[in-house]
């Protein structure tokens, strides 16, 4: 879910950042009133896409210090088997650190 929201962000922010980009060209040919009006909906695009960001980094944010504390939680109930988990892993990693190539 999480990664599929993070996609779907990425894909508008480039879409917003292409408009403005855009936008602020044609500003640059534009003069007086149309150019002003070009550079509001331009800053306009900028400020959605920097909303649609922020939006996705609080999301994450929540996401992340979720499975932190189902993680703590699990550890905290079952002590033993998540030592020897992490006592296999690392067993494992020097295994694969130290073999002869």
């Amino acid at each position: 879910m999480l990664e599929s929201n993070i996609k779907a962000v990425n894909k508008d922010i480039k879409v917003l950042l292409k408009d403005a980009q855009a936008l602020f060209s044609a500003a640059a040919t534009l003069s007086g009133e149309k150019a002003e009006e070009a550079r509001a909906r331009g800053m306009k695009l900028l400020d959605t896409a920097m909303v649609a960001a922020q939006d996705a980094q609080a999301s994450a944010l929540a996401t992340g210090k979720e499975m932190a504390n189902s993680t703590d939680a699990y550890v905290k109930e079952n002590p033993w088997s998540s030592i020897g988990v992490a006592a296999t892993a690392g067993l494992l990693v020097g295994l694969l650190c130290c073999r002869k190539s």
